[in-house]
């Protein structure tokens, strides 16, 4: 009997090689156009071999968040109890930078994980947050030591959400620095000395589209986009399912609507924050106050737009990119004004990592508004920047 000459080939590590290729393919498609034939074509096989070692999308998915929180439990434990926090964070660091093309998988664990998987997900970053904040505590007696923790894995983790590169070893040193200089902040600002700040309004929805628009948002931020059906978008505004193709020719166009949305009111936002500003370093202070403003005003919105542009289509994508590059030119520009010693990608990887803070210091406030929460934030963005 001749034996199968494919199962002699096989490799012993390909649900190993089929999981990385599956977490690259959900951070650069997004969960809802990631497909098993574009995972199957990354891992050399068919669509039918990879249905051997995984029945659908969605094992596959909750196996590379998984996998991915397991390798950040295994970092963290790797470290001797005790240790310096410059250990803790750099031992995270290092295998987030390895993982990088994979790691942005966490961008949907809430919305596309079932209760179950979501559960045992969140024990596992519980734990990491856990060994990280008593590192904190042990080397500065601050107040918020949890919120600094979190929003120092915030700075880390924000390497997984782009593409600029540098050397490993440099982003490594960068991100620890950026993270370590988190946990050095004290997020408490007085409430004399937190400002408020104005933000460009959200439109009022005057019209069944801008209604369409308004009710889909907050189901798109729950749920995850793929999760969402016309069926639901309709019932919220009192509509027929079918009525919808009269105001938008797709549920993909009522998802670009709400990230052009969110574009352009960053991009008033930006204006706004460096009218008057006196010095590099005010600006960037400012950029930081009304993004943070932003985050907590319009959570809903800001998530879908962080979470879903990547699952557009490339006609639709386009434009909204070239927009979030400005925006982020923006930034790079007066931080280096402020930060000589920068060079451009470390400047773009430093405002990632800014973003990535908000991100996490928010979840960690549970989006609850107050003006000491968003002056904790932006003191959090401004140390990740070194400024």
């Amino acid at each position: 009997m001749t034996a199968d000459p494919t199962a002699a080939t096989r490799p012993r590590n390909r649900k190993q090689l089929i999981v990385e290729a599956a977490g690259r393919v959900f951070s650069e498609h997004g969960y809802h156009t990631a497909s098993m034939e574009k995972i199957a074509a990354g891992v050399g096989i068919t669509a039918a071999a990879l249905y051997r070692h995984f029945p659908n999308k969605y094992a596959l998915f909750a196996e590379c968040a998984d996998v991915m929180a397991d390798r950040l439990v295994a970092a963290v434990d790797e470290v001797p109890p005790g240790a310096a926090l410059t250990d803790v964070l750099t031992a995270v660091t290092r295998v987030t930078v390895v993982h990088r093309a994979s790691g942005g998988v966490y961008r949907w664990e809430a919305r596309y994980l079932n209760h179950e998987d979501r559960r045992n997900l969140r024990t596992k970053f519980r734990h990491v947050v856990g060994r990280v904040d008593e590192a904190v505590q042990r080397e500065y007696a601050l107040p918020d030591e949890r919120l600094r923790a979190m929003a120092a894995l915030g700075a880390i983790g924000s390497v997984t959400m782009h593409h600029t590169t540098i050397a490993q070893r440099r982003t490594e040193e960068l991100l620890s620095a950026a993270a370590l200089r988190v946990a050095a902040t004290d997020p408490a600002v007085p409430r004399s000395s937190a400002r408020p700040v104005e933000l460009p309004a959200q439109p009022v929805p005057r019209t069944r589209r801008a209604e369409i628009l308004a009710a889909a948002i907050p189901l798109f931020a729950r749920d995850g986009f793929a999760s969402v059906t016309n069926g639901q978008i309709a019932e919220a505004v009192g509509l027929a399912p079918s009525a919808l193709y009269r105001h938008y020719p797709g549920k993909v166009d009522i998802l670009a609507a709400a990230c052009l949305q969110a574009a352009g009111l960053l991009a008033r936002g930006v204006d706004q924050s460096l009218h008057g500003v006196a010095g590099p370093r005010a600006a960037v202070v400012a950029l930081a106050e009304r993004y943070v403003a932003y985050s907590f005003e319009y959570t809903a919105l800001n998530s879908v737009a962080e979470a879903e542009l990547a699952g557009l289509p490339a006609d639709l994508r386009r434009s909204l990119v070239l927009a979030q590059r400005d925006h982020i030119a923006v930034w790079e520009q007066q931080l280096r004004l402020a930060r000589p010693e920068l060079d451009p990608r470390r400047a773009r990887m430093l405002v990632h990592a800014g973003f990535g803070v908000a991100v996490e210091a928010g979840r960690g406030l549970r989006w609850q508004d107050s003006l000491e929460h968003r002056a904790a934030v932006t003191a959090l963005i401004v140390g990740a920047l070194g400024l």
